[in-house]
């Protein structure tokens, strides 16, 4: 029996693959009260035979780092959904978020309780990745915590 082999929506991750850094325009919220510009930079590699592609992201400010996050992306063929683990450094237990493409727009949400969030990846221009992630307290009126423009580097 041969080893399998990844299928073409595990082939879709590719397109987040490389370095990619931008600028962030924070929004103001309750973590960040004054919003601002950030730098961010996202290193994305597949791994596991091409099942899995592995996220690791820097936010710095005024040269300083202020916050990590490493994420592990995934497809599933029966459900047709990726999902997307993400640990990050407030400590928090790690996130679950799942959905999927619709063209070249990919969007990931998770739900409570407490916070909803939904992030989108915007890869219709060649070479740029569009990022918003928005969070909610009820799932039904959100508000937009950081939108970016990355290049791939």
């Amino acid at each position: 029996m041969g080893m399998p082999e990844p299928s073409d929506g595990h082939r879709r991750l590719q397109q987040l693959v490389g370095d990619w850094e931008g600028e962030e325009t924070m929004h103001p919220s309750q973590w960040d009260p004054n919003g601002g510009s950030a730098l961010g930079r996202n290193r994305n590699r597949l791994d596991l035979r091409g099942f899995a592609l592995v996220s690791d992201y820097t936010q710095e400010r005024d040269g300083q780092v202020t916050f990590t996050g490493h994420g592990v992306y995934t497809y599933s063929p029966e459900s047709g959904r990726y999902t997307l683990h993400w640990f990050d450094c407030l400590g928090t237990p790690p996130e679950v978020f799942v959905g999927g493409f619709e063209d070249d727009v990919l969007t990931l949400a998770h739900g409570g309780p407490g916070m909803h969030a939904r992030m989108t990846s915007d890869f219709s221009t060649d070479g740029l990745m569009g990022a918003k992630m928005e969070m909610s307290p009820d799932g039904a009126e959100w508000q937009v915590l950081f939108e970016a423009t990355y290049r791939r580097i």
